[in-house]
C-alpha cells in the first residue's frame, strides 16, 4: 500500500486558528482520517487513552500545559509519531529535551510548506514504525514456537526417553510427514499429554 492510499489517524491539540486552519488545508479526508481536534492538554489525554492515533500534533502552550510532557508520552508509546510546535525562541530548548524521545519539532512562526513538509516526515516515520511493528510480531511469534517446541521436547524425553536431538528430529519429522507447521506438531504433543 502507498503513502497515498494509507490513511492516518490524527490528533490536533491547539487553539490557535491559524494553524488550526493551516493544518486543516493540509489534512486532506483522503490521507488523513478521523482528525480529531482539542484545545487543551488534558482533553489532548483524554482521547489518546481512549484511542491510539498515528500522528499527535500539538501546537505548544495550551491553556492548561506546555505539551511538551504528553508529546514526550504518545512518543513512548508503540506507533504514534508526535510533532511539537513552539515559539522560535524556546525552539533549541526544547527540541534538545524532546529530540531523545523522536518528538519532531517544528518553531513557530511557520510556514504552511514547512507543515506540509513535517507532516510528510512524519507520514514516513510513521510507516517505519508499522514495519518495525512487524517484524517485532514475527520474532515474538518465532519465540512462541521456540517456547513450544522445547516443551514438546520435554515432554518426549520425560515421557518417551528420547534424548534431545532424538525429540526434535521426532517433531521435524512428525510435522513433515502430517504436512504441517513444527509449531502445530509441537502444540499435538503438549495437547496429547493434557488430554491424558
Amino acid at each position: 500500500m502507498s503513502l497515498e492510499e494509507r490513511a492516518y489517524s490524527v490528533l490536533v491539540a491547539s487553539t490557535s486558528q491559524n494553524i488550526n486552519s493551516a493544518l486543516s488545508a493540509l489534512l486532506p479526508e483522503s490521507a488523513f482520517s478521523r482528525v480529531h481536534t482539542v484545545s487543551s492538554v488534558s482533553a489532548a489525554r483524554r482521547i489518546f487513552a481512549e484511542r491510539p492515533f498515528d500522528l499527535v500534533i500539538v501546537n505548544s502552550p495550551l491553556p492548561d500545559d506546555t505539551g511538551v510532557r504528553f508529546a514526550i508520552d504518545v512518543c513512548a508509546g508503540a506507533g504514534t509519531v508526535a510533532l511539537l510546535l513552539v515559539k522560535s525562541e524556546i525552539y533549541m530548548g526544547i527540541y534538545d529535551k524532546v529530540v531523545p524521545h523522536g518528538v519532531f519539532t517544528l518553531p513557530r512562526p511557520t510556514s504552511k510548506q514547512a507543515l506540509s513538509l513535517a507532516l510528510s516526515w512524519l507520514a514516513s516515520a510513521r510507516e517505519r514504525l508499522r514495519k518495525m511493528e512487524k517484524k517485532t510480531l514475527s520474532i515474538e511469534e518465532k519465540m512462541e514456537e521456540i517456547r513450544l517446541v522445547n516443551r514438546a521436547k520435554w515432554i518426549l524425553i520425560d515421557e518417551q526417553g528420547m534424548d534431545e536431538p532424538a525429540a526434535h528430529h521426532y517433531i521435524e519429522r512428525q510435522a513433515m510427514n502430517l504436512c504441517i507447521t513444527k509449531r502445530q506438531a509441537a502444540e499435538d504433543i503438549i495437547h496429547g499429554r493434557e488430554n491424558r
